[in-house]
């Protein structure tokens, strides 16, 4: 599915952002969220030139917003299950990036957007990957792993994810925090 599907539940959840936003609610969004977000916000939706499915590293940008959300980590493995990205909305500092998108993730304010998936349990992997074939339909390349891939050392690779999503979450959580 993409945010510019012609689906009604679409153009609501793009109001409810931009009212959270307005508002000055915390907005978090991953993948499909972090688009919703970044159309909301007045970015855009497109494909990305290549499908990125499975671990792969993403880099944080060298900047201070970037160590303030994510604690001075410069870079990790990340999980990702995408064909389409966004670009940056007006006034947002982006976040991460990686070999395959140049946009993982960005902030405005108290908000987040990401297209990498920190969220991910070996549970949903494996669910996720019931529908691989489909997914993958045919677009192999570097950007995209087999599931015997995305098994490998599965126990570490989600530790040290957890370890930067609890660094994120934390960050985002203090925005919940009325002054």
């Amino acid at each position: 599915m993409s945010v510019n599907d012609d689906l009604p539940w679409i153009a609501q959840i793009v109001e409810l952002i931009r009212g959270a936003v307005a508002a000055e609610i915390p907005v978090i969004g991953h993948c499909l969220g972090g688009q919703l977000m970044a159309k909301a916000l007045g970015g855009n939706v497109t494909r990305n030139p290549v499908k990125e499915i499975g671990w792969g590293r993403v880099s944080a940008a060298d900047d201070a917003t970037a160590h303030d959300w994510l604690d001075g980590t410069a870079d990790f493995l990340s999980f990702h299950w995408h064909g389409e990205t966004f670009s940056l909305p007006p006034r947002a500092s982006a976040l991460l990036s990686s070999a395959y998108c140049a946009n993982q993730g960005f902030v405005l304010g108290k908000n987040l957007g990401l297209q990498c998936h920190v969220e991910m349990t070996e549970a949903m992997i494996r669910l996720w990957n019931r529908q691989w074939a489909d997914e993958v339909n045919g677009n192999r390349g570097p950007s995209v792993q087999s599931p015997e891939q995305m098994y490998e050392d599965l126990e570490a690779r989600l530790a040290q994810l957890h370890a930067v999503a609890d660094k994120l979450y934390s960050r985002w959580i203090e925005g919940l925090r009325r002054d």
